[in-house]
């Protein structure tokens, strides 16, 4: 057979047979319809034709190897229906948003104009799709406890000290044994395709250029193996794991990483299930909207009872993850599975703290996702102040880590000085990826990498290890902030 046509995929667009192109080959997704994470509405609003737009930006190349059996793959479209698609797709009129995409991409300022990851951000906001930047932008609720993680480190003072040799300031580290040239991380964070056609590529290219090490998220839009191949042979990728319901999945994720020569597991514990990001639910209606040139009203035929669509871009990507993970079974099982330093990500109190201590863990990372889970959840900066003040012997049996919120080199400062051996960040380097590519990334670390320097040669520390507790202080007083972006 020459390939199929566009008239023979199209009959095959109903529940009881559902047929989809991605890049023009043809699939057979009708078994796979009960199994999609994020249900079977969306595979049917493509049955019976070309899904490649929708599919690529949030699914790594290997998806359907992975998750279609072989007898489903179809085999390619002919010669004549791949032309039509493409020709189709060149007439096609662009959207309102991708006019003001391409528009802001045109506008964008120089590299050497960028001082601050806020100024990355800025430009990412203005150059990235609608979609993206809600994914990328949206918290739990009211976003409250996203602007309280960054607001948190105002609360924290320096009792800076003076007269000590500084001239030399080296700012490296070492994470789990792992060298990073500045007491930072890439945090794990999905979906970097929506921002830029390389997608985590580009954040892996960066940090091996400067020195620091990328966490890749399980959930992220090339394939753990497109990423390992974009690095470089001596450099260090952790990983992190939301882990699937089904053990011998799970099992089989975490053995795929551990041989391709990932270096540690980030176990991901406060994502069991998706959180309330109404800025990304509601992105939809709003392009909807726009492209229009006029809202949705009510009408008296609206069905009242109808349950709102709350997945979001990311309520599909942890539907099928343990909801029962426990410390007595899920560590040991970890620990069955690979041999790999494990590291908890995701401890937002004092008790849990000392649960995965007593656990046998390699570290923990204090973390509530972002803001984006459980609104009210306390600032990982404060929750680190607190572990310090009551338990300050965790500090000397595991590595302490946090993210969320930190925005400047002198944040980090502060974490390392209350005990964080480094800290993380995530949509920052999405940001700077998504407006800049992977030059973007490596401005993000010089521009953190300037300040934290700038910060311990002013607090008086010439290495990491000079960074002590009493050189940071709690306030009870709140300073002037500048505005939001």
């Amino acid at each position: 057979m020459s390939g199929w046509t566009l008239d023979q995929v199209a009959q095959h667009s109903s529940p009881e047979s559902c047929w989809v192109i991605i890049q023009n080959r043809v699939y057979d997704v009708t078994e796979f319809l009960p199994e999609h994470p994020g249900g079977a509405k969306i595979i049917l609003k493509y049955a019976g034709r070309d899904a490649t737009a929708a599919y690529v930006p949030i699914h790594p190349p290997d998806a359907l190897q992975k998750n279609l059996p072989p007898a489903k793959h179809l085999g390619p479209l002919s010669a004549e229906a791949s032309q039509t698609l493409t020709s189709d797709q060149n007439r096609r009129k662009k959207t309102k948003d991708e006019q003001r995409v391409e528009e802001a991409a045109r506008k964008k300022p120089s590299l050497a104009r960028i001082l601050s990851l806020g100024d990355i951000e800025v430009v990412a906001r203005q150059t990235l799709s609608s979609k993206a930047k809600a994914y990328y932008t949206s918290a739990s609720d009211d976003e409250i406890t996203h602007d309280e993680n960054a607001r948190a480190f105002s609360r924290f003072f320096f009792n800076a000290r003076v007269m000590r040799p500084v001239a030399r300031c080296d700012p490296s580290t070492r994470i789990l044994g792992f060298n990073s040239s500045i007491p930072i991380f890439v945090s794990g964070a999905a979906l970097a395709k929506l921002g830029h056609p390389d997608g985590e590529a580009n954040i892996t290219r960066g940090a091996a250029q400067t020195g620091i090490i990328q966490m890749v998220s399980s959930n992220a839009s090339l394939s753990y193996s497109n990423i390992m191949d974009a690095a470089v042979s001596s450099q260090t990728l952790f990983f992190q794991l939301y882990k699937h319901a089904n053990d011998t999945i799970a099992a089989q994720r975490v053995r795929e990483v551990d041989a391709l020569g990932y270096k540690a597991i980030f176990l991901t514990v406060d994502a069991i299930v998706a959180g309330n990001r109404e800025r990304d639910i509601r992105n939809p209606w709003e392009l909807e909207d726009e492209e229009k040139g006029a809202p949705t009203y009510w009408s008296e035929n609206d069905a009242s009872e109808k349950e709102v669509d709350g997945m979001g871009t990311a309520g599909a990507l942890i539907a099928n993850d343990d909801r029962d993970m426990t410390w007595e079974k899920t560590i040991p099982w970890l620990r069955g599975v690979t041999k790999l330093p494990i590291v908890i990500k995701g401890i937002q109190c004092i008790e849990d703290a000392v649960l995965a201590v007593e656990a046998g863990v390699d570290g923990i990372l204090l973390s509530n996702h972002g803001g984006r889970q459980l609104e009210y959840s306390l600032p990982p900066m404060e929750v680190l102040y607190r572990l310090r003040q009551k338990c300050p012997d965790i500090f000397d049996k595991v590595e302490v880590y946090i993210d969320g919120g930190i925005n400047r080199g002198t944040d980090v400062i502060k974490a390392l000085c209350l005990g964080a051996r480094a800290v993380g960040l995530g949509r920052p380097f999405l940001y700077a990826q998504s407006a800049y590519g992977a030059p973007g990334v490596v401005k993000a670390v010089q521009i953190l990498r300037r300040e934290i320097v700038t910060a311990m040669r002013l607090i008086g520390a010439s290495t990491v290890d000079d960074l002590r507790p009493e050189m940071v202080e709690r306030v009870d007083w709140q300073p002037r902030l500048p505005a939001k972006l």
